[in-house]
């Protein structure tokens, strides 16, 4: 018998990884650039909730390691993205 935890755990991959799916979605279809950023931006979260899932499930602390990485990779890229759209420049 399955405990809440691993139900839990087995619910919230589900999620994250339908999440990232439709994020992908956005990511290709999107009809203006910020809707893309903003969808790429949203698959750098998805992707550091699924390591902290997995990291979850399966009792590794490098997974939680790599999710405070791809957190600090993700808000640069988001912010240089950003910064490049708004002045089409990233470094003045």
């Amino acid at each position: 018998m399955a405990t809440l935890l691993e139900i839990a755990v087995g619910y919230a991959l589900v999620c994250v990884l339908a999440a990232m799916l439709l994020c992908t979605v956005r990511l290709v279809r999107g009809p203006s650039a910020p809707d893309r950023v903003l969808a790429l931006d949203t698959l750098w979260m998805c992707g550091m909730l699924l390591a902290l899932v997995l990291g979850i499930r399966l009792g590794s602390q490098v997974y939680f390691e790599v999710a405070m990485v791809i957190a600090l990779v993700g808000v640069v890229s988001t912010v240089a993205m950003a910064k490049f759209l708004m002045r089409g420049e990233i470094i003045e």
